[in-house]
């Protein structure tokens, strides 16, 4: 993963932080932020590939498996898809291994759950709290996710698509990690999946998350 300089800016009582270098991910463990945002680039190697590579027929990805794991069923993914491993589609694999190995770290579990999706319908238009802990999202290709200050997240969630602001919206490749309504402190970040009916593009989202009852067994290769 490629880091920009540090920079670190808060706004909403220091609830939402962003920062244009991987450590600012570290801050979602103080009890008054709920939102962080890593600002990054991505080489433009990866770039230029995913903004031609086909998705739309693409099935989700979803696994609970550890970091070091994650490379060969990344791997294993993409040659199933019809891929090639060349030198782009390796940076796409390293940087959801570095990704991961971050959470992990950041949540204290061995084990996580990574869910990689393409997606082009109205998926999660509406606004909402997610009932986990800390949620990972980053979006590879296409719109990203849109997002309320705590401020205004209870009217956001009272009008849904009546709702006109103010909004924010994350940029491709900046990774957010969120506290969702399970998180035991706050009551997390209120946000919704940009529509995407009547777009001619596909978004490429990666999420992880923490293991719950939910998810799927064990990767074992």
């Amino acid at each position: 993963m490629i880091g920009q300089q540090s920079n670190m800016e808060t706004h909403d009582a220091s609830s939402v932080l962003q920062g244009r270098h991987v450590e600012v991910l570290g801050a979602i463990g103080q009890p008054a932020v709920e939102l962080v945002v890593w600002q990054r680039s991505v080489p433009d190697q990866l770039h230029a590939w995913l903004e031609t590579v086909e998705l739309h027929d693409w099935p989700a990805l979803r696994l609970l498996i550890t970091p070091p794991d994650l490379p060969d069923a990344l791997s294993l993914f993409l040659r199933e898809r019809g891929l090639a491993m060349t030198a782009a589609s390796s940076i796409l694999v390293q940087d959801i291994q570095a990704l991961a190995t971050q959470y992990a770290r950041i949540v204290g579990s061995e084990q996580i759950e990574v869910r990689l999706e393409a997606i082009n319908h109205d998926a999660c238009w509406k606004f909402h709290r997610d009932c986990v802990a800390a949620r990972l999202l980053t979006t590879y290709r296409g719109p990203a996710t849109e997002w309320v200050v705590p401020a205004h997240a209870s009217r956001a969630l009272q009008k849904q698509k009546a709702y006109s602001g103010p909004l924010e919206q994350l940029r491709s490749y900046h990774v957010a990690l969120f506290k969702g309504s399970c998180a035991g402190s706050g009551s997390g970040i209120v946000h919704r999946s940009p529509a995407m009916s009547g777009c001619d593009d596909t978004r490429l989202l990666l999420c992880l998350n923490q293991p719950s009852v939910t998810s799927p067994p064990a990767w074992t290769g």
